[in-house]
C-alpha cells in the first residue's frame, strides 16, 4: 500500500505525487513510484538546477552535439574528427564505499563517451577529501577513503587499458565525510560515426546487452540525492559494483554495432539503470518503449519489477536494432562473449510499457517521465560580499618556513604517490607525464594533440562562488595556454550542498553565472556535465566546488611546452603584474589557519592578453618553460619551476614589489600570471613583444645550475636548498599514507 510516509521514503513530495496523478490519470502502483522517484530525484532530473544550467554558452561553430542532446556533447577538432568529453561524479558512492564508488564511476563516464560511438582514449579525475594529516580518527577515515578511492580509479582505467593521465587533489576540512569524486574522459570519432540515444524506428526490437542485472547499486540516483548522515553505511547495496573485463568487451562490442550500421540506437544504464535508458530512448525518439522483465538477464533469482527497473548494476547498454539485423547483432555480442537478450520493441503509443509476462508492471508517458520533472528555483540568501582582509591584524610569517610549509600542503605538495598507480602511459599517448600545468596527450589515429585540464580553487568559491566559478573558468584555459594549446570547449561538475538551504543555491546561482560569463569571455562553450548537490556531511555542507574539465588543442608537436626550468642560464620572466592580494590565499590557510578575505579579481582583458602573449611566444619557439601561477602564489610556482622535471634547477629571483612585508609579493595569489623561462639570447626580443602588445611583464631572475632557489623582495633575501624542498614537495603524502 502506497501511504505518505512510503512516498516520503521515495522523496517525492505531496506536491510531486499530486503531479504523478495527473499525468497518470490514476494512482501509481510501488514499482511505478519506484520509477518516479529515480527519474525525478536530482541525480538524474537536475530540478534544482536545471533553471540555473540553461544559463550556460552551449553553441559554437566547433560543437556538433549539445549539452543536454545526448549522453555527452561532441567537438570538432578538424579533419573530419571529433571528440566527446565529459565529466560526472560519484561522490555519495564513494564516501559509502570508496574503492567501488570511484571505480564505478570511471566505468560510468567511460560508457557515457562509448555510447557515442567514440573510442575513449584517456581519462582525468578532481578529488576532494578531508584532511590527512594528523592520528585523529576523522584522519585516519580520510587517509582510508582516499587510499580508497585512488584505488578503485586505478583499478578500473588499468584493466580497462585507459590511461588517466592528469587531474586534481585538494584536501579540506570541509570534505571530511563528503569527499567529491569528480572523473572525467575523452574519445575521439569521426563525424559520421556520432551515434545517438533515441528509440527510433517503429517496430524496432530493444536488446540488453552486458553484464546480468543484480541488486547492487539499487537506487543509487535517488541515494544521490539526498545528504549524507551516520546511517548512510545502511546504503552500501546503492553503491555499485564494477567489473572492468567486463566493461571492455562491452566498449568494443558496442564500437563494432555501431560501425555495422546494425543500431538505430544506444543508449547507457548509468543512474537509473533500466528505467532511465527506456523512457529517454522513447522521449528523445519521440516513440514507446515496451519491454518485459522476464527476459532481462539476471544474476540474481527472485527480482521483483521494482529491484530490476531500478538497479544500477554496471557494465549495462539497451540497443535499438534496425528490425530484420537482429541476426548480425546477436553474432556480436557472441563474439565478445556478452550476456544479451531481446527484451522489448519500440512502438508508437509514446509509452514506457514494463511487463512481467502477461501482467504490466509499469504504463507511465515516456517523455513526461523523462523530460517534466518539476522544476524549482529555490530560495537563495542575500548576497553579502566577503569581509574586506584587514593585513593589520594578520602577523608576517617567517617566510623561510613559510614556503616548506606551503609545499608540504598535501593540496599543494607533488600527487606522485597518485599518479604513479594510474597506468598513465597505456595507448603511448600521453606526451606530458602528470603533474604540469595541464595534460597532452597525442591521438594517432586522428594525427591531433590535445591539452587538458581540472581546476577549480573552493577557497575561493566559498568566500565569493561567482568570482571563483569565474576563475576556474581562467585557470583552466591558463594551464591550456601553458602547454601552447587554444581552448576549444569544456564540461563541468557543480559540486554544492543541500539546494533547499537559501546559503546553498545563492552559491549555486553565483557560481553558474559567474561560469557562463566566463565561457562566454573565453569562447568555450559548455558540452554538458553533471550537477552534484547535497553534499553534506553532519558537520554541514562542503565548500561550493564548481568544477572545471577544460579541452584544447595544439597544433604542432613543437609547440607542446612543460612547466620545469630547462637549462642553466635561461631568463626567467615573469608576465603579469607581482599582485598583492593575499585573500582566500593558501598561505593564509596553511599559515595562519584562515579563510579569510575576497578571492582575487579577475580581470578578463587582461587575462585574455596574457593567455594570448604566452601562446604566441610558445609558437615562435621562444619558450623554454611556461608555469601557470596559482595556489601558494609565485613562491610556490617558482619551486614547482625548479623542482618538477628530471633533476633540480636552481634559480636566482628577484621581485619587483613596493610592499614592506614579505609574504605578500611571495604568496599572494592575483590572476593573471604566468612564470615563463627562455634563453638568454631572445629575452629582450620577448620582452619587447610582450611591451608592444601592452602585457605586463619583468624580467626577474636565471635559472642556474645551484641546489638552491633564491628570492629577493620587498627588501629582505631568502634562500631554500631544493634538496630539502624537493623532499618536503615530493614526499608529503607518500609519507602519510605510508605511516
Amino acid at each position: 500500500m502506497i501511504t505518505p510516509d512510503v512516498i516520503a521514503k521515495h522523496g517525492i513530495t505531496p506536491e510531486e505525487y499530486e503531479r504523478i496523478r495527473e499525468i497518470l490519470g490514476r494512482d501509481p502502483n510501488f514499482t511505478e513510484l519506484g520509477v518516479f522517484s529515480v527519474m525525478w530525484s536530482e541525480h538524474c532530473s537536475y530540478k534544482n538546477s536545471k533553471l540555473e544550467l540553461k544559463k550556460f554558452p552551449t553553441t559554437g561553430p566547433r560543437v556538433l552535439v549539445k549539452a543536454g542532446e545526448e549522453n555527452a556533447g561532441v567537438i570538432d577538432i578538424g579533419d573530419g574528427w571529433a571528440i566527446a568529453f565529459k565529466m560526472e561524479s560519484h561522490n555519495h558512492p564513494s564516501a559509502v564505499e570508496p574503492f567501488q564508488g570511484a571505480a564505478t564511476g570511471v566505468g560510468g563516464i567511460i560508457r557515457d563517451i562509448f555510447t557515442m560511438g567514440a573510442r575513449p582514449v584517456f581519462s582525468m579525475n578532481s578529488l576532494r577529501f578531508g584532511d590527512i594529516r594528523g592520528d585523529s580518527a576523522e584522519a585516519r577515515t580520510n587517509r582510508r577513503l582516499f587510499a580508497g578511492v585512488v584505488a578503485g580509479i586505478s583499478h578500473y582505467g588499468n584493466c580497462i587499458g585507459i590511461p588517466t593521465i592528469g587531474g586534481e587533489v585538494y584536501f579540506d576540512d570541509s570534505y571530511a565525510g563528503n569527499p567529491l569524486v569528480n572523473v572525467f574522459c575523452l574519445g575521439v570519432l569521426r563525424h559520421d560515426q556520432i551515434a545517438r540515444g533515441g528509440a527510433v524506428g517503429i517496430g524496432n526490437p530493444v536488446f540488453y546487452v552486458g553484464a546480468e542485472t543484480g541488486r547492487d547499486g539499487l537506487a543509487g540516483a535517488a541515494f544521490a540525492s539526498r545528504e549524507l548522515t551516520e546511517e548512510s553505511k545502511e546504503d552500501r547495496p546503492a553503491v555499485q559494483v564494477g567489473d572492468p573485463f567486463r566493461e571492455k568487451l562491452l566498449l568494443e562490442a558496442c564500437l563494432e554495432l555501431l560501425a555495422s550500421g546494425c543500431a538505430a540506437g544506444i543508449q547507457d544504464m548509468g543512474a537509473a539503470g533500466l528505467t532511465c535508458s527506456t523512457c529517454e530512448t522513447a522521449s528523445r525518439g519521440g516513440t514507446g518503449v515496451e519491454i518485459d522483465v522476464n527476459l532481462v538477464p539476471k544474476r540474481e533469482a527472485g527480482m521483483t519489477p521494482y529491484e530490476i527497473l531500478l538497479s544500477e548494476s554496471q557494465e549495462r547498454m539497451l540497443v535499438i536494432v534496425n528490425k530484420g539485423e537482429e541476426d548480425k547483432v546477436r553474432a556480436i555480442f557472441e563474439k565478445w562473449d556478452l550476456p544479451y537478450a531481446e527484451v522489448g520493441v519500440v512502438n508508437d503509443d509514446g509509452m514506457m510499457r514494463v511487463r512481467e509476462g502477461d501482467s504490466t508492471a509499469v504504463e507511465i508517458p515516456a517523455r513526461k517521465l523523462a523530460d517534466d520533472a518539476p522544476l524549482y528555483s529555490r530560495e537563495a540568501a542575500e548576497k553579502r560580499p566577503p569581509a574586506p582582509l584587514d593585513l593589520a591584524q594578520i602577523p608576517e610569517a617567517d617566510c623561510l618556513a613559510a614556503l616548506p610549509t606551503l609545499l608540504s600542503h598535501p593540496s599543494i605538495a607533488s600527487k606522485r604517490w597518485v599518479w604513479r598507480q594510474y597506468d598513465h602511459m597505456v595507448r603511448l599517448g600521453a606526451t606530458v607525464l602528470p603533474g604540469s600545468d595541464a595534460a597532452v596527450f597525442i591521438v594517432r589515429e586522428a594525427n591531433k594533440i590535445l591539452a587538458a585540464s581540472t581546476d577549480c580553487n573552493a577557497i575561493y568559491c566559498r568566500q565569493d562562488p561567482r568570482e571563483g566559478a569565474k576563475i576556474a573558468v581562467a585557470e583552466a584555459a591558463r594551464n591550456i595556454a601553458c602547454t601552447g594549446a587554444v581552448p576549444l570547449a569544456l564540461t563541468d561538475n557543480l559540486n554544492f550542498g543541500n539546494p533547499h538551504k537559501p546559503e546553498n543555491f545563492l552559491q549555486l546561482r553565483e557560481a553558474v553565472e559567474g561560469m557562463a560569463e566566463a565561457c562566454r569571455k573565453f569562447d568555450t562553450p559548455v558540452t554538458g556535465g553533471n550537477v552534484s548537490l547535497y553534499n553534506e556531511s553532519p558537520a554541514g555542507a562542503i565548500d561550493p566546488t564548481p568544477t572545471v574539465g577544460m579541452v584544447g588543442i595544439v597544433e604542432d608537436p613543437k609547440h607542446i611546452t612543460t612547466q620545469f626550468f630547462k637549462a642553466d642560464g635561461d631568463v626567467i620572466i615573469l608576465i603579469g603584474e607581482p599582485g598583492d592580494e593575499l585573500g582566500a590565499s593558501h598561505y593564509l590557510l596553511a599559515i595562519h589557519g584562515l579563510k579569510a578575505g575576497p578571492p582575487p579579481r579577475l580581470d578578463y582583458d587582461r587575462e585574455l592578453a596574457v593567455q594570448n602573449a604566452v601562446r604566441s611566444l610558445i609558437r615562435m619557439e621562444l619558450v623554454a618553460s611556461a608555469h601557470d601561477c596559482a595556489e601558494g602564489g609565485l613562491a610556490v610556482t617558482l619551486a614547482e619551476s625548479c623542482m618538477s622535471g628530471e633533476k633540480n634547477l636552481g634559480a636566482c629571483v628577484e621581485i619587483p614589489s613596493g610592499a614592506t612585508r614579505a609574504d605578500i609579493p611571495l604568496f599572494n595569489e592575483s590572476q593573471s600570471r604566468i612564470v615563463i623561462s627562455v634563453k638568454p639570447a631572445e629575452a629582450a626580443g620577448v620582452l619587447s613583444f610582450l611591451a608592444e602588445r601592452g602585457v605586463p611583464a619583468s624580467q626577474v631572475g636565471t635559472v642556474n645550475c645551484g641546489n638552491n632557489l633564491d628570492i629577493s623582495t620587498a627588501g629582505k633575501s631568502f634562500s631554500w636548498p631544493l634538496d630539502e624542498l624537493g623532499e618536503t614537495w615530493g614526499s608529503t603524502i607518500s609519507r602519510l599514507m605510508e605511516d
